[in-house]
């Protein structure tokens, strides 16, 4: 048995199973075995291949591996591109893109499907132009060459205008038909250079140190009409990029059409859509240009007539004060006013001198008041009724206690232990601990006892006892 006609003969002479009489042998594969022994014909017959197609049903798995296949308009076989090779990759694969990869052909053992294993990958054609310029960008980008902090503004008015491009593209007619309408006091310098082919770079390169080197223009526009993206490939050269990025100028890139992007577009302070485009962002409109122009005009005639009014008021107020400060006019302000000072004083002091007066006056009387006879005069008037009312209220409080005094004695006597003893009465104790009896069974037979008269005591001791209820 072989495969493409290039295969040795395959030889089944293992793992024989033997069934039946010696002289009829049969020998059955699994499955796995028949897989197993089609991907070693396929692996032995087949040396590392370059295959080109289109990727289809991209699979990216989380273990990092690509599950792909490839197709072209007869066929498809599906692929496998494991993680350490696809991290060497260039480019990102995406579903629709042309490649060109180098491949061995075997079998997936599990599924019995024929596969590629893919060792290396590229973009094929147009797909290699395109895969370097996101490589670039992507780099570039990560070095910041393309933030907006980093970016020039351009001028509102300026002076001269350089133009990088083709000296005979549709471009730069564009670019002045554009400036001519809508700002003719410009100046433009045209800094000549191909746009496209294999000089195109060396050129670009050329014209932009040129105008970098001299420094005579406001603003530099990088033009080019639209094309194919390998038409437009000497705008994304790297070195072309950072000269920009570097440039003291401020650069506005207009490459290609609306839909058309290059690296110049991302590093340049400005992108325009089209050349025509370019040309009116760097310049002002004209018509609006003398609109200001007539507004302003009318803003400093207005401004000149209102400083001319507050000039005038302000030296009639200047005069005024002038005339107000006149040496003689102030002399007899101020003598005017020293005779009104003096008239003010006089009173004042006419003033003053009542109230000094009077205050002496009211104090004369005061001292009189605090004379000590006067004083002690009115205290002996005072100290006679003061004894009495003294003497009466120490009698009363006297009698008011004495009173007091016996009928607190007779309610002591009333409720005293020895009046009720002179009444015949005793109280009984106990010897042993000294505590006093109410009844008998607080007692024991023959224990000793203590009995208070109201004169003298007895000690007695208990023979016999009764309790009463």
């Amino acid at each position: 048995m072989t495969l493409s006609g290039a295969a040795p003969a395959l030889s089944f002479c293992d793992n024989r199973t033997m069934l039946g009489p010696d002289l009829f042998r049969r020998d059955i594969y699994t499955i796995g075995r028949v897989n197993s022994e089609l991907r070693q014909v396929l692996e032995g017959s087949f040396p590392s291949i370059w295959v080109q197609g289109e990727i289809s049903n991209l699979s990216t798995p989380r273990s990092g591996h690509l599950y792909f296949s490839l197709k072209d308009s007869q066929a498809q076989i599906r692929c496998a591109l494991f993680r350490n090779r696809r991290n060497l990759l260039r480019f990102v694969p995406r579903d629709g893109e042309q490649v060109l990869a180098r491949a061995r052909v075997t079998l997936y053992e599990p599924r019995g499907d024929c596969q590629l294993v893919i060792e290396h990958m590229e973009p094929a054609g147009i797909g290699s132009l395109r895969a370097a310029f996101e490589a670039l960008k992507t780099r570039l980008e990560a070095e910041g060459l393309f933030d907006t902090a980093r970016k020039r503004p351009l001028p509102a008015c300026p002076q001269r205008i350089g133009v990088i491009t083709s000296p005979s593209g549709a471009a730069l007619r564009d670019i002045l038909h554009v400036l001519r309408q809508r700002y003719p006091a410009a100046e433009v310098i045209i800094y000549p250079s191909a746009v496209q082919g294999a000089d195109a770079v060396a050129e670009l390169l050329q014209a932009l140190a040129i105008a970098l080197t001299h420094a005579e223009v406001d603003v530099l526009i990088l033009a080019r009409g639209g094309g194919a993206e390998e038409d437009l490939a000497a705008f994304n050269d790297e070195r072309l990029a950072r000269d920009i990025a570097t440039a003291g100028i401020p650069i506005v890139s207009a490459v290609g059409h609306e839909t058309d992007f290059t690296i110049t577009d991302f590093v340049a302070d400005r992108r325009a859509p089209t050349p025509s485009a370019a040309a009116e962002l760097v310049t002002p409109d004209s018509q609006i240009l003398r609109t200001q122009c007539k507004r302003l005009e009318q803003r400093l005639k207005q401004a000149t007539h209102r400083n001319l009014r507050e000039t005038k008021k302000r030296l009639r107020l200047l005069e005024e004060r002038l005339s107000r400060n006149h040496p003689g006019t102030r002399l007899q302000q101020q003598q005017q006013r020293l005779d009104e000072l003096q008239w003010r004083l006089q009173g004042a002091m006419q003033r003053h001198l009542q109230w000094q007066n009077k205050c002496l006056q009211q104090r004369a009387r005061h001292l009189h008041l605090l004379n000590p006879k006067h004083i002690l005069s009115r205290l002996r008037e005072r100290l006679i009724p003061l004894q009495y009312r003294l003497q009466t209220s120490m009698q009363h409080d006297l009698d008011t206690h004495s009173q007091r005094l016996a009928a607190l004695s007779r309610q002591l006597q009333a409720i005293s232990p020895l009046a009720t003893l002179e009444r015949g009465y005793s109280i009984v104790l106990r010897t042993s601990d000294g505590h006093l009896l109410t009844e008998a069974h607080q007692v024991a037979k023959g224990e000793a006892l203590e009995i208070r008269l109201a004169r003298g005591r007895l000690h007695a001791r208990v023979t016999e006892r009764t309790q009463e209820e």
